[in-house]
């Protein structure tokens, strides 16, 4: 039987005996500086700093078990060579029988430790793998301990390949690009600096540096080194069982050079006698540089026993600090679940959507949407610096209201395209206001909306239709005016841009053109007659909310200055919307006008005239779609998501079965495009066409039973896997968020604690804690760690299930939280960061009432400051602590404390 994980404390460590029975799993390890690391429970994956500069070979996720090129750590005894980490061909042949390995693996934020024993060895080997948070250096200490009841000779031996090049010389000019390496030997360790990047569009000089050192655990130096993969795995050897290591080969001495080779860090320790019990313990480091003398700093930061407990300490303690929301809920392992839900976000802006082994797509970089839904956790733990981020995001605004889709480093950086192709999401506008709007509600920052920034500016123009003759590198990448200067505009103006040109492009239904995909990239295939209802519906709720931060400036902004050219989009009175035609001529009069450079010119409009413009647009979508795209099923139904690309409607009833997709449903419902009688409908709908318990909950659509060339590759894929057909984690937790928003709360319970339970049950999900991307067919987590469904799951349980939200800078709270989630003494707790305070808001259910049965009656405030608990007003069943409360409250130890009754 399968072994299972197990929580050890409430920081969410937990606890994985014999690993190496599950396939596929891997752990990030990662700094805040730029490495990024994958590690398996035998140690394969790899390490990188970006595309080009791999420290360790890339690696897939079939790579993980066929690859054996791997770090390892050999122990040469008397009885044979033994592997620490279980990776020799011994080992390989005694899996599955008696003689197998014991092994357990303990792993935490960004620290993983296996403990492996040998009855045939009488060894124990303990490997401790993390990466310090400030420093672009993998740590590994390795604890070789005598279980034997006689002394044992034992020669330590580290064995790390140094991959040291592009990830595209994998399968391009391999061999080529290791006569590029200049490797030398060191007093402790191997370092090899290739002579220039191979690319042949331009080869440019390389300058880093990569490098494996070792020390043993009082800092002395290693015996000799094997700095060559030939010269270690010996002619005819493999890496499981290499020559150097069986034969007890002579290591080479420090100074020496070689040329051309492919590099090996390959680091022979002195060996030592250990008695019964004793302990010799290994420190080895892994690490990419331009400056030589990080190798010297690190070792002396770090070259120790002690100093290395004392960076794992630090390491602990930062990231458990930097995931700063902790939950106490009915379930122990929920809320510790939870814990590595809220870290995923921040592990999503370190890797991208790329560098671990099932992310082998890309080259690094966040994608346009990633950058605004991370911004979403982002505001929930730490608020500081969202609000510079967010303004230096518009700047990848193109003023016909496209974007550049993939963020470089740094703030205000941004790439037209991550693989040269001219290509429009029509979703992306869609996610910069949902961030700005909590970035709003949760700091009372209004006046962001005034902000002046610059628009993005390259050859791609009318909204990816046309190319932009006139431009050249020397213009930049920032939108001119006629006399050549930079022109900025407000956020609010970024924003009315983004969502009133993708009102005009529309197809033959009036529904808002699919273009390259919307959120599902594998729509990609409807590129000419291919629509989104889902994402007009959600277009319409945005256009609601921008109506109401409109109506909310009205207070304090006389008019609002726009371009000039907003004119086209903004007329008075407005055109008839039905009309197909006049969508387009003004859609193409607009982008016309902006096709190269702007006039500079500004109009004027008043906040309220504006409002009711966009309001006037919302209402006619929601009507048309309401009207045009349901779907009856008896008394059940759905709404229809998209065209495809001969015009006609993906969802309905075929003679095949029911034709249903969730994210049509999703927007409709969080939009309030759906009534209420519908939304009843839609969850009956879901349930019965969609809900798969046993592979996690809420299938994205059922089976078309058609490869739909005229839609997109996701009918390529087999049915229950990725985008066809599989539990998508984060359309079926904003599936949950639209239910709670609209108040179906069992319903939207059902839809997150699935997930959860699913996760959770490591028979079936086979990933360490966490949200993945989706369950495939099997039940099966995939693609793991980086996916948007964490920030969704966080924002979902925070201002949803637990109800404690930003409003304008104050802090509301109106649980809406179900029986199950209070635990035995009848509460459930929160705690998180909020204006600049902590807080702890603790829900009372003593009589144990589900939701819609209680009321809330009763607040109260204790704090740090004030011994007395102040007694907080309710009005219609919430609790609200104006800015002015918040900012005389001390910065910890703020409880907030509501009864449930």
């Amino acid at each position: 039987m399968m072994e299972k994980i197990r929580f050890l404390d409430e920081n969410g460590t937990f606890e994985l005996r014999n690993p190496e029975a599950v396939s596929g799993l891997y752990f990030p390890l990662a700094s805040e500086t730029g490495l990024k690391s994958a590690i398996a429970p035998d140690l394969a994956g790899d390490s990188k700093l970006d595309q080009e500069s791999f420290l360790l070979e890339p690696v897939s996720i079939e790579d993980l078990r066929n690859s054996r090129g791997t770090r390892n750590f050999w122990c040469v005894t008397e009885k044979g060579c033994w592997s620490a980490s279980g990776v020799s061909a011994e080992q390989e042949a005694a899996r599955f029988t008696p003689d197998q390995d014991e092994s357990v693996l303990t792993a935490g934020f960004l620290w993983q430790t296996v403990r492996r024993t040998s009855r045939r060895y009488g060894l124990q080997a303990e490997l401790t793998a993390f990466v310090p948070p400030d420093e672009n250096v993998e740590i590994l200490e390795v604890r070789v301990t005598n279980r034997d009841a006689a002394p044992q000779r034992v020669t330590g031996v580290a064995a790390v390949p140094i991959y040291g090049r592009s990830a595209d010389n994998l399968r391009d000019h391999r061999n080529v690009t290791s006569m590029l390496h200049r490797i030398r030997t060191t007093k402790y360790g191997v370092q090899v600096k290739p002579t220039m990047s191979f690319d042949e569009k331009g080869h440019r000089e390389n300058r880093r540096i990569y490098y494996v050192c070792g020390t043993t655990g009082n800092g002395g130096a290693p015996a000799g080194f094997y700095p060559t993969v030939q010269e270690f795995v010996g002619e005819g050897g493999t890496f499981l069982h290499p020559r150097a290591v069986c034969e007890d080969r002579e290591a080479r001495p420090a100074g020496m050079e070689i040329d051309g080779r492919e590099a090996m860090g390959g680091i022979r320790f002195p060996e030592v006698t250990l008695g019964p019990g004793e302990t010799s313990v290994y420190l080895v480091f892994l690490g990419i540089t331009e400056d030589a003398g990080d190798m010297d700093r690190i070792l002396t930061a770090c070259g120790t026993e002690e100093r290395v407990h004392a960076a794992l300490e630090r390491t602990k303690a930062y990231w458990q600090d930097k995931v700063n929301v902790r939950y106490q809920t009915g379930s122990a392992d929920f809320d510790r679940l939870m814990r590595w839900v809220s870290l995923q976000p921040l592990l999503r802006r370190i890797y991208g959507c790329s560098f671990l082994p099932h992310h082998d797509y890309g080259r690094g970089g966040r994608g346009w949407r990633d950058l605004w839904q991370d911004c979403l956790s982002l505001l929930l733990m730490d608020p500081g610096g969202v609000g510079e981020m967010i303004q230096a995001s518009f700047g990848g605004v193109r003023m016909d209201g496209t974007n550049a889709t993939i963020i470089g480093e740094g703030l205000g950086n941004f790439i037209a395209d991550r693989n040269g192709i001219a290509r429009v999401w029509m979703d992306h506008a869609l996610w910069p206001l949902m961030t700005t709007k909590l970035y709003i509600d949760q700091t009372g920052d209004l006046d962001i909306l005034r902000a002046k920034v610059s628009y993005f500016k390259d050859p791609q123009a009318m909204r990816g239709t046309e190319i932009d003759g006139q431009w050249d590198p020397a213009y930049g990448n920032r939108q001119r005016t006629a006399s050549g200067k930079v022109y900025t505009g407000s956020i609010l103006e970024h924003l009315l841009i983004q969502h009133l040109t993708a009102f005009y492009e529309v197809g033959e239904h009036n529904i808002f053109r699919l273009r390259g995909a919307d959120w599902n990239d594998a729509l990609d295939m409807a590129p000419e007659r291919g629509e989104s209802v889902a994402f007009t519906c959600a277009y319409a709720g945005n256009l609601k909310d921008l109506a109401g931060l409109l109506r909310r400036l009205a207070e304090t902004w006389k008019n609002v200055e726009l371009a000039e050219e907003l004119e086209e989009l903004l007329r008075t009175p407005p055109i008839d919307y039905d009309d197909l035609s006049e969508k387009k001529a003004v859609l193409e009069r607009y982008t016309r006008r902006c096709a190269h450079n702007v006039s500079g010119g500004t109009i004027r409009v008043l906040p309220m005239e504006l409002a009711e413009n966009l309001e006037g647009k919302a209402d006619w979508l929601m009507e048309h779609i309401r009207r045009q795209e349901w779907i009856a099923d008896g008394r059940d139904g759905w709404f229809n998501s998209y065209y495809d690309n001969h015009g006609q409607p993906l969802e309905g009833i075929a003679e095949t079965g029911a034709r249903m997709m969730l994210t049509g449903q999703v927007f409709a419902i969080m939009s309030g495009t759906a009534t209420e009688e519908q939304v009843k409908a839609i969850a009956r709908s879901a349930d019965k066409y969609l809900y798969k318990k046993e592979e996690g909950g809420y299938r994205l659509n059922t089976d078309f039973h058609e490869l739909k060339f005229d839609m997109g590759r996701m009918f390529g894929f087999a049915y229950g896997e990725k985008e066809n057909g599989a539990v998508f984690s984060h359309m079926t937790v904003m599936y949950a968020n639209a239910l709670y928003r609209r108040g179906f709360v069992r319903e939207g319970y059902k839809a997150l604690q699935t997930l959860a339970d699913a996760a959770l049950d490591f028979e079936s999900s086979k990933i360490y804690p966490g949200i993945p991307e989706y369950f495939n067919a099997e039940g099966r987590g995939m693609y793991h760690y980086l996916t948007g469904a964490a920030s969704w799951y966080m924002l979902t349980v925070i201002t949803e299930a637990f109800g404690v939200r930003g409003e304008n800078g104050s802090l509301a709270i109106a649980p809406k939280l179900v029986r199950e989630q209070f635990g035995e003494a009848g509460t459930a707790s929160l705690t998180l960061p909020f204006a600049g305070k902590r807080f702890q808001v603790i829900a009372v259910n003593l009589s144990r009432k589900d939701y819609g049965e209680y009321r809330l009656e009763k607040a109260y405030l204790t704090t740090a400051d004030g011994p007395q608990m102040r007694r907080l007003p309710v009005t219609e069943g919430r609790v609200l602590l104006d800015r002015a409360l918040l900012d005389r409250l001390p910065v910890t130890e703020n409880q907030i404390t509501v009864e449930l009754m």
